[in-house]
């Protein structure tokens, strides 16, 4: 019994460690990528002009590209073109993100 609470409770610890995903980066958009990584006053004013032409924001990290889960676009948007950590589930490529705030700097 003691061996079948052990394997539950490490089964469980594991689920909850690949939810917990953190990335720290900057929000751009899909048209520009990782072109607006350095996060200046210029990058941020590019990328919501290519999100208002209909591009979708995604997160830089590390040079990496990832998209943004659609259900997950509203809480980008106020940080468009700002270095930020965020907290979500990564599935492949995609970031469904849980929460998200601005680096401190």
């Amino acid at each position: 019994m003691r061996k079948l609470s052990l394997v539950v409770s490490l089964g469980s610890l594991f689920a909850v460690a690949s939810f917990a995903e953190t990335l720290s980066g900057t929000v751009s958009d899909s048209m520009c990528g990782a072109k607006h990584e350095g996060a200046t006053a210029a990058d941020a004013a590019c990328a919501k002009k290519c999100v208002k032409g209909g591009a979708s924001a995604v997160l830089v990290s590390d040079g990496k590209v990832y998209k943004i889960a659609m259900d997950s676009q509203s809480k980008a948007m106020p940080l468009l073109g700002k270095k930020v950590t965020v907290m979500g589930k990564l599935d492949g490529d995609t970031i469904e993100i849980a929460s998200a705030q601005a680096a401190k700097e």
